[in-house]
């Protein structure tokens, strides 16, 4: 696609295509690759838990890529600051189903921005006994890393921009969308 016709197909929000949906399936192919290698002498299935809304689709497709015993779990949490929290607290709206204790555990989650989600969920699960913990993001914002944590599978590094597609949205909009564009919000 040229630039005017891509820039056309986007539409105004968005600016431009950063991964491609050929990109993200050879990475995710990758990953699972990885993830084969590394799990494939558990005793147990590995238990991948993804982190709701974002992760859902990259924690899909890197699940049917896997050829590993695993299971799929969900939580959902949320960061928030008003009210009187603090700026960056982080409280369960979902919780797992799954038993952690004594498990192999999987965190899947979109983004990797400030850190602060997945510093608290390691502290969390570790709490509750895993046998081993790792974490798969999709993508990862290497320059607003705030919480030092250890991520294991990365999908892409990405600049530090508005990114909309592939499980991220903007304002419930463009989640579906089967790459991950850059976006720049247009003004109401």
């Amino acid at each position: 696609m040229n630039n005017a016709s891509e820039k056309q197909a986007l539409g105004k929000d968005l600016r431009k295509i950063l991964i491609t949906e050929e990109e993200i399936s050879e990475r995710i192919g990758q990953l699972a690759d990885e993830i084969n290698e590394r799990y494939k002498d558990i005793e147990e299935p590995l238990i991948l838990v993804g982190v709701l809304k974002g992760s859902f689709i990259f924690l899909s497709d890197l699940s049917r890529r896997l050829t590993i015993p695993h299971v799929v779990d969900f939580i959902a949490i949320s960061s928030y600051g008003s009210g009187g929290n603090k700026q960056g607290e982080v409280r369960f709206l979902m919780d797992t189903r799954e038993n952690i204790t004594d498990r192999d555990v999987l965190i899947v989650e979109d983004i990797l921005d400030s850190g602060n989600t997945l510093y608290y969920l390691t502290k969390i699960f570790k709490s509750r006994g895993t046998k081993s913990l790792e974490m798969a993001v999709f993508l990862d914002k290497s320059e607003r890393h705030e919480k030092e944590v250890n991520v294991k599978y990365i999908g892409f590094e990405i600049p530090d921009v508005w990114v909309v597609g592939y499980g991220l949205d903007y304002k419930e909009k463009y989640r579906t969308l089967p790459y991950v564009a850059e976006m720049e919000p247009q003004k109401d």
